[in-house]
């Protein structure tokens, strides 16, 4: 009997609970099985996991079929119609081991088709804690899971919840484990990460969380926090930025557009004037300091100035690595009754002219970076990552998972040569 196939589609913390899932599924005893974990963060998204499933249905003729994450918690019944399916689990109940034992039973008449609660619902902290996952140099905590904001864009707190936090001695217990196995990096994720301890006695914050590993975690050698929300970064976290070497000097931030009444209509709590004045307390407080940014172009009732205040912002803000995402109406959000939608065409324009930019940018990068001397974590023997999550390329292979100090020689495309 073969072993569980896994497919992951979307964010980075799909990815942790994949390697959480396939933890809970061996220990269950399933066997030629499908998994397909999907995400809903677009209608492209959603289409993209109905074709990854007929694909996988042809490959697999005999195996049994299970569609679960994001995209299967709003949307079950649109995938419970489709014949390649033979079962739906929701984010909730694909975290527990009771689903697995059932999916590993004899199938007939004892596992329902779809398992999909009120995630609305749940109020424990997030899921199943696994130690690493991914190359053997980096490693991802989940801290979080689920959000209590609701942008008019966004349907992913009906997929992941309301927000709640994984209290911190576990996460600290965690990240020492990770440094046992001999992991020098550590990245705290989560879908809202900056909302962490909101749920928890005292009601801690982010910053909190990151001087505890720390200090707790004195052997460990290089710690990263994933996406954030600018608005909501407090005084610790910036003391952390100011006075901790082993944070890394990497921020990716979810500003969505440059123009405020946009992001009034987005229901962001953030205006322009506070992404710029963020990132220039930063970089005042660590010089080193780079930043990716998600932006949308295309939301309902953008005009060209709208847009052209989200393509200064790049500049404004200094943003190296952007996720430029073309916008994508979603049933179910409000942005999607909005009367004016933009014609797809334009949004491409848009959506490619911000890309340009950001290429701008990181070529600004990269140009800057020649000369210096950085600490490069290697991913695999040929290329590392410097502390900005720049990648780095080796003639001479290295020692995968070690830190190698070098100075960078020139650059080729989007890599820095070492």
């Amino acid at each position: 009997m073969s072993a569980p196939k896994f497919t992951t589609l979307g964010c980075r913390l799909n990815a942790y609970e994949t390697e959480a899932m396939k933890e809970l599924s061996q220990q269950a005893g399933l066997s030629n099985a499908v998994v397909v974990n999907t995400c809903a963060v677009t209608a492209e998204a959603v289409r993209k996991a109905r074709q990854e499933i007929r694909k996988l249905r042809r490959e697999n003729p005999d195996a049994r079929l299970i569609v679960t994450g994001c995209a299967a918690q709003t949307e079950p019944e649109t995938f419970a119609k489709m014949e390649e399916v033979d079962a739906v689990i929701g984010n909730t109940e694909k975290m527990q081991p009771a689903t697995w034992k059932g999916m590993a039973a004899d199938f007939i008449g004892q596992t329902e088709a779809v398992q999909v609660d009120d995630i609305m619902s749940v109020t424990e902290t997030a899921g199943h804690l696994i130690d690493g996952f991914g190359t053997r140099s980096r490693a991802y905590v989940q801290v979080q899971n689920g959000c209590d904001h609701r942008c008019t864009f966004c349907i992913i707190p009906y997929g992941r919840g309301n927000s709640r936090s994984v209290p911190a001695g576990v996460v600290v217990d965690q990240v020492k484990r990770l440094v046992d196995r001999g992991y020098n990096e550590v990245v705290l994720t989560g879908v809202d990460l900056t909302s962490w301890g909101a749920d928890l006695p005292a009601q801690p914050k982010l910053g909190d969380l990151v001087m505890r590993i720390l200090r707790l975690v004195p052997d460990l050698p290089r710690l990263r926090i994933s996406s954030i929300d600018s608005i909501e970064v407090d005084e610790n976290l910036m003391q952390a930025i100011a006075t901790e070497p082993r944070l890394m000097p990497h921020l990716h931030l979810s500003l969505q557009h440059g123009d405020d009444l946009i992001l009034k209509r987005m229901k962001r709590r953030h205006l322009r004037d506070d992404a710029i004045r963020f990132t220039e307390e930063a970089r005042k407080l660590r010089p080193e300091m780079t930043f990716g940014a998600d932006i949308i172009a295309g939301f309902p009732t953008e005009s060209d100035a709208h847009f052209e205040n989200s393509l200064k912002l790049v500049a404004e803000c200094d943003l190296t690595w952007l996720h430029v995402f073309p916008y994508s109406k979603r049933d179910g959000t409000p942005a999607a009754r909005i009367p004016q939608q933009v014609n797809g065409n334009v949004i491409k324009t848009r959506a490619a002219r911000l890309r340009a930019a950001g290429e701008a940018q990181v070529a600004r990068h990269l140009q800057a970076q020649i000369g210096k001397t950085h600490h490069i974590l290697m991913e695999n023997p040929q290329m590392g990552r410097t502390e900005q999550f720049t990648e780095v390329t080796f003639k001479v292979p290295q020692t995968e998972g070690e830190i190698v100090t070098a100075a960078i020689l020139g650059k080729t495309g989007n890599q820095l040569k070492a």
